[in-house]
């Protein structure tokens, strides 16, 4: 007897999710990540609410921030986007910290020769968030926490039970997709930016959140 094999577009696991299912996919993404932006961290005095993903001037018309304001309004929440690409705290904390030490050093306290430092910074925790974990996968597959290691209070946020399975699963993606998805959903960044800071074209940027949602929604189907 000889048997047939379905095509792929028949087997359920290869079939494209709904468009409603994508839908529910980045509503659940964006209500989760949307409360690693508002988390129980406090602002320090003067920095508002401290959690603002930085697409708001900080500076008066006309006049870029100098390094130590952008330090000031915008290192929590490259931390927490840094969290979001590397998996722990004191990683993402070096991450942003050489982000803002490489910035110093090429340009200095005033920063008018960039058109966007907040740009130029986000890129650089991408890259160094790239290299991270590059070099951990050349060393070993995991890196456990260390030994007593305790959630800072910024990371507590990341960790409730009622949305760590959505961030488990945002964690299987690639790469690539990760960062999209991220970027997009947590910084809210629009295609032409996120393709700015991971040196992709915007048609890219677009099949990638598409292929990242659909894949991130199967993970998730048994949270609806």
């Amino acid at each position: 007897m000889t048997t047939t094999t379905a095509p792929a577009a028949a087997l359920p696991w290869a079939r494209r999710p709904p468009a409603s299912w994508r839908r529910s996919t980045r509503a659940l993404l964006t209500r989760v990540l949307a409360r690693t932006r508002t988390g129980t961290t406090s602002a320090a005095p003067g920095t508002g609410t401290g959690t603002r993903t930085g697409t708001h001037t900080l500076a008066r018309p006309g006049q870029p921030p100098a390094i130590e304001e952008l330090y000031h309004h915008r290192r929590l929440a490259l931390v927490r986007l840094a969290v979001l690409l590397v998996d722990d705290l004191p990683t993402a904390e070096d991450v942003v910290q050489d982000a803002f030490t490489a910035l110093f050093r090429r340009h200095g306290h005033r920063l008018d020769s960039l058109d966007d430092p907040e740009a130029y910074l986000r890129t650089s925790v991408v890259n160094a968030a790239r290299s991270v974990l590059r070099r951990r996968r050349t060393v070993r597959a995991h890196t456990p926490p260390p030994e007593g290691y305790a959630p800072a209070p910024e990371e507590d946020v990341l960790l409730h039970e009622d949305h760590r399975e959505v961030l488990a699963a945002l964690r299987t993606l690639t790469r690539r997709q990760r960062e999209v998805l991220v970027l997009r959903y947590w910084s809210h960044l629009t295609e032409v930016e996120i393709a700015a800071a991971l040196g992709l074209s915007r048609g890219a940027v677009k099949s990638t959140a598409s292929r990242a949602l659909d894949a991130l929604g199967r993970r998730l189907e048994g949270l609806r």
